[in-house]
């Protein structure tokens, strides 16, 4: 089966993004949008799932290499994603898709010219989205489109606006995914993603950068256990990471904006309806525009159940 013809959409959101020179404080929380299957419709109809998230930034970085701590006032931003999802698929055409997140977010800055903390626990900006999945009786490859509202808080006590949970922008999301067999074995597939973010409106004087985030991942689905009926399939992926600087007068443009390429070693364990997957992505490249404190290393769980 030939492959949808997505260069050209990708290649239109590239241009859209391509203004915006290079997330604030490298949070990259759109890199969990990919990787995993959450935007892969299912044969199944209907799937909740709920996801965990965890990021700990620690580490200055500026350019493509650590900075002295000192260069940054920010100090360290430690965030618990909880996201709460569904799908519906419709027919073998079109299907729906919605995100809830919670955030739990902590942030220690010298910004007020001594060591201070502050605390946000909130709702996050909602995401719609639709599917379509036409181009072949497999459903093996998709276009999505959607919004993402700004429900999320961004007027916390303390908070910069490029840390704030939400981003008080209303986003137009676009992308694709593909996937299939490798070598014609039914255990051994690929899975290709993108998603972009763009910002089509801002608040009170500050508009994010747009994003993008790509995934290529290999899953090896040989394995079982239970008598074959706990099916275990790891997988490796690679995941690029790109946003533009902020903007506005609130924003901070010269220290916003990145390029990153991160590889995660993950697995996947399903049992009937029910899917538990997990990972750990690992940065190998960072590009980063001005000094921004970026996380060794992120984590991500997703339980899923089919209806």
């Amino acid at each position: 089966m030939k492959p949808p013809h997505l260069g050209p959409l990708l290649a239109a959101i590239a241009m859209l993004l391509a203004p915006s020179a290079a997330l604030a404080c490298a949070c990259g929380c759109g890199v969990f949008d990919v990787g995993d299957d959450n935007l892969v419709p299912g044969e199944t109809g209907r799937e909740l799932f709920v996801e965990y998230d965890f990021l700990d930034q620690t580490q200055n970085w500026s350019g493509r290499q650590k900075a002295p701590a000192a260069d940054n006032s920010d100090k360290r931003i430690t965030t618990n994603f909880v996201v709460l999802g569904g799908q519906l698929t419709l027919n073998r055409d079109w299907g729906l898709m919605v995100e809830v997140p919670v955030t739990d977010r902590t942030f220690h800055t010298t910004d007020p010219g001594f060591l201070a903390r502050f605390h946000d626990t909130s709702l996050g900006d909602i995401r719609l989205m639709g599917v379509y999945t036409g181009f072949s009786p497999d459903m093996s490859s998709g276009l999505i489109a959607g919004v993402k509202l700004p429900t999320g808080d961004f007027r916390a006590a303390g908070f910069t606006r490029d840390v704030e949970i939400g981003s008080g922008s209303t986003d137009v999301l676009l992308g694709g995914y593909h996937r299939g067999t490798i070598g014609g074995s039914p255990d051994w597939t690929y899975l290709f993603q993108a998603l972009a973010n763009i910002p089509v409106s801002g608040q009170d004087h500050y508009m994010p950068g747009g994003e993008l985030d790509v995934s290529a991942n290999v899953a090896y689905g040989g394995w079982s256990a239970g008598a074959g009926k706990v099916k275990i399939e790891p997988l490796l992926q690679v995941i690029g990471s790109f946003r533009g600087s902020d903007r506005g007068l609130e924003a901070d443009p010269d220290n916003t904006g990145y390029a990153r390429v991160l590889l995660s070693p993950g697995v996947q364990v399903s049992a009937g309806r029910w899917k538990l997957y997990g990972d750990v992505e690992l940065p190998i490249y960072q590009s980063v525009k001005g000094n921004q404190l970026i996380a060794p290393e992120q984590f991500k769980v997703v339980l899923s159940r089919g209806f």
